[in-house]
């Protein structure tokens, strides 16, 4: 009875809290009661994922009040995809936790699951926390039942969504959202004090540059390079930018006409000088640098140029450079944990109106500085970097249309060699440029020939006529070399291994619903009209054909782990059966489920191992990179593997793989066999353009223990093993058989 009691209690607090604030939850309407003028979904509320759900206002079934809204599954809908219902707060709030609450009830809910939703988004849209709650394993049917999620509050917060969501069958409704911030209604929570900058108040050119054009001559693409250069510099050296005392995309659009009707050199460069005089006096801080530290030092000799730049204009780039500046920068944030840069307070201006010549110049000066003061990697760069800013500035001054521009971007993109660079989605036009829809396969290299790798269907996608081991000769009539050629500029990678596997991935892409496919099987020449799908549904489907478990046995006393579905709390139960084992397989050719460096890696390494080491960038002095310590592992006391290991990888092996590759390697029973990785470890930064533009680049760089580069090459396996056309026809892993020959064979 005492425990009836408490429960009915606990069911009355609850109920109680909502009713309480009903009032003043009314302004965000998460009970669904003001109802919009279209009538489908309520005020404020809007759709998000796919469009195989009906969402709508049910005033039949209701948790209180006159309304709730039913998310309900169609005859296209499939698990993987989603219907969701969702709100926009604006994150005006104090706090270090944010929690949401709301009731659900559920119908026919069986192999799907119903949630909430909880994502906190920065500025420029990116996420920065996000919960679904599918772990809390809704399903079934029942009545009104009571939900909640949580997330660390963080303080870049921008924007908070909140919602419900259903994946797969069935029906779910919900209703009396209440969002709490540090456990105090939101209504009551406490509010941030607006700190406006005078870099925030400038908002002159939001509408755009009034830059519509620009005549290249000679000597006026001489000054928007030395302009690039300058005001590149300016951002990142000289505090008064730092403070946010300027917004410094608005000050090149004032500097920008005047500076091009300068009829001379030295005309142009005292304008420049009283531009830098503008910022103020700074004061002298020359630090000193432990030069064994270093791995990159700043490349800014070009200040020193009296011939280009004059004496007085030199002078004062000079008195800027050791210039002492604060800790923080308006432009700027390293992460005092990972000493990955964080491009602040830069717009995207994901609204302008083509062609605008100032935000298309500003978009190639942005990324061009940002990778000459904070990409670890800039002295690995097969061309000067100074040369791309002079070739591509006709190309972005020039640009009359979005996809001209936005394909430039992508085109100067590539020339860092990051393969974790492009231009993330959603982006319409590039997206579109690309190809919406695609042929229900994976395309491969082997044997140096685009091969069908695998091939995916269900009831809404019926099987292609593509086997596995097809040769793909022509798209569209087109000879495959051709695109591939055609493709390259705008394929970023760290290395030609990464960019044919991500060719192959474009390949089949077009924005129809059939593609015309020549292709060899064997020794015959075949011909397909073959069918397209959303690219949406294929990524979803293929997710769900994958089948892998994370531990199997293939051979006797061969244990299979793949790191792609490998949980650590799994690894833990199951560590004890391996033990037994004379030979285990670690296959890293794709991105781990989660981080197993150290909890597989202790079982590994018996002895304290160093097996990487890290550069990273400052504030204090933009462009130079220093050396972290050495990461170590291994060495914890505990029992250790006796048997042979080998560790899998191939192009496939990116990022974090990579890292987990690093790690294995330096035990002493592991073989890595393979081939080459992707060449693209380290952190992530995220950097914004105008045009609504996000990319990234790799934040720090990653190095092996004794400074041997990780980045573009990548890492190499001890013994190289690739796949062949044979073998992927007949569905065979053959690095999974080779190792296990080499297993057996010691």
């Amino acid at each position: 009875m005492k425990k009836v009691i408490t429960a009915v209690l606990l069911c009355f607090c609850i109920c109680n809290t909502f009713s309480q604030n009903e009032e003043s939850r009314l302004p965000f309407n998460f009970g669904f009661e003001q109802s919009s003028k279209a009538g489908k979904l309520p005020e404020g509320w809007f759709r998000w994922g796919t469009d195989d759900y009906n969402l709508k206002i049910d005033s039949s079934v209701t948790h209180s009040g006159k309304a709730s809204v039913l998310i309900e599954s169609t005859k296209n809908s499939i698990k993987g995809s989603f219907g969701c219902i969702a709100y926009a707060i604006p994150a005006d709030y104090l706090g270090k936790e944010i929690e949401v609450r709301a009731y659900l009830r559920v119908q026919d809910i069986t192999d799907s699951e119903a949630s909430l939703l909880l994502r906190i988004d920065d500025k420029n849209k990116n996420v920065l926390e996000v919960e679904n709650g599918y772990q809390k394993n809704i399903q079934g049917s029942g009545y009104w039942n009571y939900y909640s999620v949580s997330l660390p509050f963080p303080a870049k917060a921008k924007t908070i969504y909140i919602g419900a969501m259903l994946s797969g069958t069935g029906k779910v409704w919900v209703d009396d959202f209440q969002v709490l911030i540090d456990g105090k209604d939101i209504s009551r929570a406490k509010r941030k004090a607006k700190i406006e900058l005078k870099a925030d108040r400038d908002r002159e050119f939001d509408s755009g540059s009034r830059i519509k054009s620009i005549v290249l001559t000679e000597q006026n693409t001489q000054t928007l390079l030395v302009l690039g250069k300058v005001w590149g510099f300016l951002k990142y050296y000289h505090p008064a930018i730092a403070k946010g005392n300027y917004n410094w995309d608005y000050e090149l659009f004032r500097i920008l006409p005047p500076l091009l009707e300068c009829k001379s050199k030295s005309q142009r460069n005292a304008l420049l000088l009283t531009w830098t005089e503008m910022l103020g006096e700074t004061i002298s801080n020359k630090g000193q640098v432990d030069s064994s530290m270093v791995k990159l030092y700043p490349d800014i000799g070009w200040i020193n140029d009296t011939s280009e730049l004059g004496e007085a204009l030199s002078l004062r780039l000079k008195r800027v450079k050791d210039a002492k500046r604060p800790e923080t920068s308006y432009y700027l944030d390293i992460s005092k944990g990972t000493g990955v840069p964080d491009f602040t307070n830069e717009d995207q201006h994901d609204s302008l109106q083509y062609p605008d010549v100032g935000f298309q110049l500003l978009s190639l000066y942005r990324y061009w500085n940002i990778i000459q003061y904070y990409y670890p990697y800039r002295g690995m760069l097969n061309q000067s970097w100074d040369n791309v800013l002079m070739e591509y500035l006709p190309r972005f001054v020039n640009a009359s249309a979005e996809l001209e521009y936005k394909l430039a971007v992508l085109s100067v993109i590539g020339r860092i060699q990051d393969g974790n660079a492009n231009i993330m989605a959603p982006n319409p036009v590039v997206t579109y440029f690309k190809g919406i829809n695609k042929v229900p396969v994976d395309i491969g290299f082997v044997e140096n020939k685009a091969i069908v790798t695998d091939v995916f269907e269900n009831a809404l996608v019926p099987k292609s006529e593509l086997r596995r081991g097809d040769v793909i000769l022509k798209v569209n009539d087109r000879p495959t070399e051709d695109i591939i050629m055609e493709r390259k500029e705008y394929t970023p990678a760290s290395n030609k291994i990464q960019q044919l596997r991500n060719i192959g991935i474009d390949l089949l892409r077009t924005n129809d619903t059939l593609l015309n496919i020549t292709f060899q099987r064997g020794d015959s020449i075949k011909y397909l009209a073959a069918r397209c799908y959303s690219r949406d549904r294929l990524f979803r489907l293929k997710n769900l054909q994958k089948k892998d478990t994370c531990f199997k046995m293939v051979a006797e006393s061969i244990v299979y782990i793949n790191t792609s579905s490998l949980k650590n709390n799994y690894l833990e139960r199951t560590m004890p059966s391996v033990f037994k084992t004379k030979g285990m397989i670690i296959d890293l050719r794709g991105h781990p489920l989660e981080s197993s460096i150290y909890s597989l890696g202790k079982y590994l390494i018996p002895v304290l191992t160093p097996f990487a080491q890290y550069t990273s960038s400052s504030i204090s002095t933009p462009g130079l990179f220093t050396f972290s310590e050495k990461k170590m592992i291994g060495g914890d006391g505990g029992r250790h593997y006796k048997g042979k290991v080998v560790v899998l990888v191939n192009e496939q092996t990116q990022g974090s793989a990579e890292y987990h590759a690093m790690a294995f390697k330096v035990a002493p029973k592991a073989i890595l066999m393979g081939s080459s990785t992707a060449g693209t470890s380290g952190s992530l930064s995220d950097i914004y353009l105008p045009g609504g533009i996000r990319t990234l680049m790799s934040g720090v760089g990653v190095y092996f223990p004794n400074g041997g580069e990780t980045h573009g090459d990548g890492i190499r396996p001890l013994v190289f093993v690739s796949p062949t056309i044979k073998g992927v026809s007949e569905g065979r892993d053959e690095l999974v058989e080779k190792a296990i020959e080499l297993i057996n064979k010691y």
